[in-house]
């Protein structure tokens, strides 16, 4: 009963370990895609001759935007379901 009772927790903290890591590569691989739609849009924007300084400003806010929906996401912070 022994080793019963102490294989549990260790495939529990498995486990969360594991969430853990699936969760830090999600997170790793929106924000790799925050930077690409960034780069995309400013390109699109340049290309179009839009101001320099309406580039920047559109980018930034999109890129913010996209982020704060990002980090305010159960399913990519705890690995839960939401």
């Amino acid at each position: 009963m022994t080793d019963d009772t102490t294989a549990k927790p260790r495939v529990r903290s498995e486990h969360h370990r594991r969430r853990t890591f699936e969760s830090v590569l999600a997170r790793v691989v929106a924000t790799a895609g925050i930077v690409g739609i960034g780069t995309a849009l400013g390109a699109i924007l340049i290309a179009a001759d839009v101001a320099g300084w309406i580039s920047g400003l559109v980018v930034s806010i999109v890129t913010v935007t996209l982020a704060a929906m990002l980090w305010q996401s159960r399913r990519l912070t705890d690995g839960r379901q939401s």
